[in-house]
C-alpha cells in the first residue's frame, strides 16, 4: 500500500493542484479511466468545502491530502482543522450572511461521486474519506 500526502495552505487556487495530484495517483493506482473525471470532481468538492471553512474560522492551518492505493482501492482522504459545523447551519456562511447553496449540497456532491464516503467529525475537524475500486477489484 502506498501512500502520497499533501498539505496545501487554504487557497482556491490549490485545488485545482490536488485534483490533479489525486487524478495522477488514481491513474497510476489503477483507477479505470472512466471514473478519473468523477475522482477529480469529488477531490475538487471535497478540498473546496475544506478550503472554504479554512479560510472563516482557520486561514493559518492546512488543509491535509492523502491519497492511498491498496490491492483493490483507492482510497482520498481530505482532512480540515477546523471544529465541526464551521461553515456554519444550512443557510448561512458562518458569519451570518446568506449562501447561495446549501452547506449540505457538497456532501451530497460528494456521496453521488465516490464509491463509498465516509465522513469523521472530532474536536479537531472534519474528514472525509471517499474511495474507488483500482486494478486489483473484483468488478461485477
Amino acid at each position: 500500500m502506498a501512500t502520497v500526502e499533501l498539505s496545501f495552505s487554504p487557497l482556491p487556487a490549490h485545488v485545482r493542484t490536488a485534483r490533479l495530484v489525486a487524478t495522477a495517483v488514481a491513474r497510476r493506482s489503477g483507477v479505470d479511466e472512466s471514473l478519473l473525471d468523477v475522482v477529480r470532481l469529488a477531490v475538487g468538492e471535497a478540498c473546496s468545502r475544506a478550503v472554504e471553512g479554512h479560510q472563516l474560522h482557520c486561514p493559518a492551518e492546512p488543509v491535509r491530502l492523502s491519497l492511498t492505493d491498496s490491492a483493490d482501492r483507492f482510497e482520498v482522504e481530505v482532512s480540515d482543522n477546523c471544529a465541526p459545523g464551521a461553515t456554519g447551519p444550512a443557510g448561512t456562511d458562518g458569519r451570518g450572511g446568506a449562501q447561495v447553496l446549501p452547506a449540505g449540497l457538497g456532501i451530497a456532491v460528494i456521496t453521488g461521486l465516490a464509491d463509498d464516503v465516509e465522513i469523521s467529525e472530532t474536536a479537531a475537524g472534519t474528514s472525509i474519506r471517499m474511495s474507488w475500486p483500482s486494478a486489483g477489484a473484483v468488478r461485477s
